[in-house]
């Protein structure tokens, strides 16, 4: 298809979590899907809230039709967002947003019943008993409290389970990896791991095998590396909070929204568990996943 005029700018919060590359995928797929030119941006510091506030301004300069973002602070970009705003711009944002200035559309997934099934996923798994760690996202991030709220939840709801220790990963392999040694190194007895995305997954599962240890570890995203985990059997579960489809049902809500077609205010996609037994439609490379239509996606 001969490309159109518009022109979409994606900010996404970091370049090192592989669910937000599937992210860029995504919507890169579906914009060239539809004609439209997409320029990419994150910062290069991971969840790093003044460059990503940097990039905001950039964004702005190039004078695109639109800007998706998915920021890593919100509160912390409302200042250029307010720019953003005056210039008439239109923001569609996809898995946090500002509380301050409203998006066109806002992507996401039910965080809280994300995490709280997938918790409760794990507490079957070791009988309704037991001690468990939880390992939660980025503080500044609208999608770690929910997800920590979901897993306090599903413990909160097992009398037989204890919550042994929590420690906070930022939603970033290496960090949740030390988080994780620390804890091993402080319990003796742990039976399992609630992990508040996949990226930290890998970590904690590579502490929980360098300590010579074994326990089931469930966690949230979907993205191919977890499902590879998954496969092997080092990872029991993870919750499809799917960055590509968030991004891509943002690009298609701004898409339409260009082309002057109706949209809703927000966008919640369902709460769906991946296994090992269920987990053929996740096991492919983002460049290889279906994309989703707009029927699909708008009615969640």
């Amino acid at each position: 298809m001969a490309q159109r005029a518009g022109h979409i700018v994606c900010i996404t919060k970091n370049g090192t979590n592989p669910a937000y590359e599937g992210a860029r995928i995504g919507a890169r797929r579906v914009a060239a899907a539809a004609g439209y030119g997409m320029t990419s941006l994150y910062p290069t510091q991971p969840d790093d809230a003044v460059e990503q506030s940097a990039l905001l301004a950039e964004a702005l300069r190039m004078n695109p039709d639109a800007i998706m973002l998915a920021a890593a602070d919100p509160a912390a970009l409302d200042p250029v967002l307010a720019d953003v705003q005056e210039a008439g711009l239109p923001v569609i944002s996809f898995v946090s947003r500002s509380a301050a200035i409203a998006p066109a559309c806002f992507v996401t997934s039910d965080n809280g019943a994300l995490a709280e099934t997938i918790g409760a996923h794990l507490i079957a798994e070791i009988g309704g008993e037991g001690r468990v760690a939880i390992i939660e996202g980025n503080p500044a991030s609208e999608t770690s409290a929910p997800r920590t709220e979901g897993f306090l939840k599903a413990i909160s709801a097992a009398p037989g389970i204890e919550l042994a220790a929590q420690a906070v990963g930022y939603y970033q392999r290496a960090d949740a990896e030390a988080a994780m040694e620390k804890i091993l190194a402080n319990q003796a007895h742990l039976d399992g791991a609630m992990v508040a995305n996949d990226f930290m997954a890998l970590g904690v599962i590579e502490a929980i095998r360098r300590a010579g240890r074994s326990m089931p570890v469930v966690s949230v995203n979907a993205m191919p590396q977890a499902i590879s985990a998954l496969l092997s059997g080092a990872l029991l579960a993870t919750a499809a909070f799917d960055a590509m489809k968030i991004a891509c049902a943002g690009t298609l809500a701004t898409i339409r929204l260009l082309e002057g077609k109706q949209i809703p205010r927000e966008i919640i996609l369902p709460v769906e568990i991946v296994t090992a037994e269920n987990c053929a439609d996740w096991n492919r490379d983002y460049n290889d996943r279906p994309l989703p239509t707009w029927e699909e996606v708008a009615t969640g």
